[in-house]
């Protein structure tokens, strides 16, 4: 984006619906402007009329209206940065607001296909600095600007020659901080770049941290990081380097404006052609000038680092949501709960097929399975029923209805996921199990943990259900995580019931405990289940085989195996590996 275009959408999009304080700002800076320009008014007057005139009237006239001046200045400078500042800070809980937003609507494959730590940086780094860029420009911006014509106004009034010696190197220095403007926000945005690095690979690093010290990785992680944090480093003092520049830069070219005015202010002196008065004045209009001047080329280069900002927050706003409601849609009616995939066919964004003319039913109030080898397909046929992904072609339905008719909020309504890793918020075991149902009774969310044989070791907690999980859980076990999570499908008491492994990640011991919670939750619902482990789904009332996208072969277990296929493979390989950890554990014993 150029600096133009972030300009417009952040006065369109952010600053309009505060113009009027924002007009009240830029009249404040103008008040203060006003009275900077006084100043050298003053100096002259008080060098002519004090100093050679002798009137000793001003002795106490001009002291009071530099104090008086100078009190004006500092309210009206106050009022500008608190109202300036107030803007900008409603700004970021805008633009927080609206990222979030976002991400919760986003489709879920461009979520996954971007690491998070990119997200986390862009929420808090890159907003503060868009917000950094727009209250300070704004602010300093107009002030030192309107300082600057006040002043140089004055200069003109006083000499007009000497006035164009004055400010011939403004455009000289415009030029030079164009220039380092451009240096910055590239700096700027490779900084921001791998700022969010940084934060993907802190993210993981505690995400994986049992991994990492199981296998002695620390030093790995550490030496990881160190790189990353070097490269911003790098990045960021490229950055400090342009914006320093600019200081230095304009007090040289002040350097020569004074040396260049001084002498020809000398050489006036000397024909008689000018007044110590007006060459003080002169002086001190100059002076005053010189600070806006570089405080307006510094805010170049911040304006800069906003532009880089603004090109990582704004495309993430900008992106559309490919799986929304059509025109028209209307609510999902569920009645029986059947489940049909007809000729559903799917591919991803690039081009990779996935699912190739599948064809599933799954009926009203019965159990389906998908097995297969891992990648085989399973997981996007289930995503597909909630709509986390559109089919390419073909259709999924539920009673007759095809899912893209109907309302995402309805459709997924319908239905209640269990996965293999259940997501648990930091908040507490009550808070978990009625997430989605605010209005849920302690009495149905005991009934539904109850259900999902998980009350007794809720009542052990610390608090009970008003125990804090922690982050993700982990303050439970496995067993105990996938539990909640079950009690929360129950309270849900949707029609649909969708499981991707819930019982493949447990112990024995835990898997006895979850799998009779989920037979519970599974009566009476339509329910799909992945499953890993095929002894817990040889009851399912149909059993489809995928691989390679294609459903390969089905049927109930007995059939199956009697067919002898890629089933009765997988079923031959994963008991005759259970007789054989049997045995080696009763030899153990022995």
């Amino acid at each position: 984006m150029t600096t133009g275009e972030v300009v417009q959408r952040i006065l369109k999009g952010y600053l309009k619906p505060h113009a009027w304080l924002i007009a009240a700002a830029i009249l404040a800076n103008a008040l203060v402007a006003a009275t900077t320009g006084v100043l050298p008014f003053l100096i002259d007057q008080t060098v002519e009329r004090i100093f050679v005139q002798k009137q000793q009237e001003m002795l106490l006239l001009i002291p009071a209206a530099a104090l008086a001046i100078q009190l004006l200045k500092a309210f009206a400078t106050y009022g500008s940065n608190v109202v300036m500042n107030f803007v900008g800070q409603r700004m970021v809980s805008t633009v927080q607001t609206q990222l979030f937003s976002k991400l919760m609507t986003a489709d879920l494959g461009w979520i996954q296909q971007t690491h998070s730590g990119r997200f986390i940086s862009t929420f808090m780094t890159d907003v503060i600095r868009l917000r950094d860029a727009t209250a300070q420009s704004i602010v300093n911006l107009t002030r030192h600007l309107l300082t600057l014509v006040v002043l140089i106004g004055y200069m003109y009034y006083l000499d007009w020659l000497m006035a164009v010696i004055a400010t011939a190197v403004i455009p000289i220095a415009a030029i030079l901080m164009r220039r380092l403007g451009r240096k910055t926000r590239k700096a700027t945005n490779q900084g921001l770049e791998e700022t969010g690095s940084l934060s993907t690979l802190i993210s993981e690093a505690l995400s994986g941290i049992r991994v990492v010290k199981a296998y002695g990785q620390e030093a790995h992680e550490i030496a990881r990081a160190r790189t990353v944090i070097d490269r911003v480093l790098d990045h960021m003092m490229s950055s400090i380097r342009a914006k320093a520049a600019a200081s230095p830069i304009t007090e040289a070219l002040t350097g020569v404006g004074i040396a260049i005015v001084i002498g020809y202010a000398g050489m006036q002196a000397m024909n008689d052609a000018m007044t110590a008065g007006s060459f003080f004045g002169f002086m001190a209009a100059v002076m005053l000038a010189y600070q806006p001047l570089k405080a307006v080329a510094n805010q170049q280069t911040l304006l800069q680092e906003g532009v880089a900002a603004a090109s990582r927050v704004f495309p993430i706003l900008d992106v559309e949501a490919k799986i929304n409601d059509i025109a028209g849609a209307g609510e999902l009616t569920v009645d029986d709960g059947e489940i049909k995939l007809e000729h559903v066919t799917f591919r991803y964004d690039d081009g990779t097929k996935a699912l190739d003319d599948v064809n599933i039913h799954v009926p009203a109030g019965k159990t389906v399975a998908l097995v297969g080898p891992s990648g085989a397909g399973k997981s996007t046929i289930l995503n597909l029923v909630p709509r986390f992904y559109d089919v390419s072609d073909g259709a999924v339905l539920i009673d007759g209805q095809p899912i893209r008719s109907v309302t995402l909020s309805s459709l997924r309504e319908a239905s209640a996921l269990v996965t293999q890793e259940p997501f648990l918020f930091d908040d507490t075991v009550r808070a978990n199990i009625a997430y989605g149902m605010p209005d849920a009774t302690d009495a149905a969310i005991e009934a539904a943990a109850r259900h999902a044989a998980a009350h007794e070791f809720i009542m052990a907690l610390p608090k009970g259900y008003n125990t804090l999980v922690g982050e993700a859980g982990l303050k439970l076990s496995g067993g105990q995580r996938q539990r909640i999570a079950i009690a929360r499908a129950m309270l849900k008491n949707a029609p649909i019931l969708l499981l991707d492994e819930a019982t493949s990640a447990l112990d024995t011991a835990s898997e006895l405990q979850v799998q009779n919670a989920l037979q519970t939750l599974m009566r009476g619902r339509t329910t799909l289940v992945i499953a890993h482990r095929l002894s817990t789904i040889m009851h399912a009332d149909n059993i489809y085989v995928i691989d390679q996208g294609r459903v390969l072969e089905q049927g109930t277990h007995q059939e199956l195996v009697a067919r002898g296929g890629l089933y009765a493979e997988l079923s031959r390989s994963q008991f005759s590996a259970q007789n054989e950890n049997l045995s080696l554990s009763a030899g153990a014993e022995i």
